[in-house]
């Protein structure tokens, strides 16, 4: 008799629980579940362990909570973060590391025989995934690249580049020197061109009028003489 009433009651063990496995990440935190119907059941008791849940009870108690209060709480850490009237006692374990690691159990006491419910987490850790910084890939068609460089040197231009300010300068003064010494030269060639000008005048006015004037005295006496 007392084998057949130890069977039924390890049915009804099984029946009432649950194994589940969640995987936390090393420095982040970790939620592990455990639910009811809150409008069946209203506030419950119930218990976290560090182990599978027994019989009774729970084993390595690290949070427990009678008729909506919170009597054993082992590390600040371990934090009830669900709302109790949505029926949500879940276990948060925050900045979770690798020996938090194993196998937890909650306890919810329902009132009656072999009514509690089980729930029986295995975390697993693991290292934090590394996030890879976003790229968008670009495609340059001949069309864009041509746009760019077009639309990259009217900027420069409107902007004004140092560069082509300063070689704009450079040719202008260039020019400015070249008509300078232009002007030089033409106002060179024009005086001399003056002073040659002037000595040949000069020198018409000096020996020309002798020899001119010679020539009518000499004829005139020779018209006389032959008159006579």
């Amino acid at each position: 008799m007392r084998g057949l009433c130890y069977f039924y009651l390890s049915i009804l063990t099984q029946v009432s629980s649950s194994t589940l496995k969640v995987v936390g990440f090393f420095g982040h935190n970790v939620t592990l579940p455990c639910t009811y119907d809150f409008q069946t059941h209203g506030v419950l008791s119930f218990c976290w362990g560090r182990e599978m849940v027994p019989r009774y009870k729970c084993a390595d108690t690290i949070v427990s909570s009678e008729d909506g209060a919170v009597v054993v709480r082992e590390s600040p850490r371990y934090q009830l973060l669900g709302r109790v009237t949505d029926g949500d006692v879940s276990l948060t374990i925050l900045d979770a590391q690798w020996s938090d690691a194993g196998v937890y159990g909650c306890r919810l006491q329902i009132p009656g025989w072999f009514n509690d419910e089980k729930v029986n987490t295995d975390l697993v850790m693991e290292e934090a995934p590394v996030e890879q910084p976003v790229t968008e890939d670009w495609t340059l068609t001949a069309a864009v690249t041509q746009e760019i460089l077009t639309t990259s040197m009217t900027t420069n231009v409107d902007v004004g580049d140092p560069t082509l300010d300063i070689s704009a300068v450079t040719t202008a003064e260039k020019f400015k020197a070249f008509l300078e010494v232009g002007n030089i030269g033409r106002a060179a060639a024009i005086f001399l061109s003056t002073i040659i000008i002037i000595l040949i005048f000069v020198f018409r006015r000096r020996f020309l009028p002798k020899s001119t004037l010679q020539q009518p005295h000499t004829s005139t006496a020779e018209n006389i003489y032959e008159v006579l």
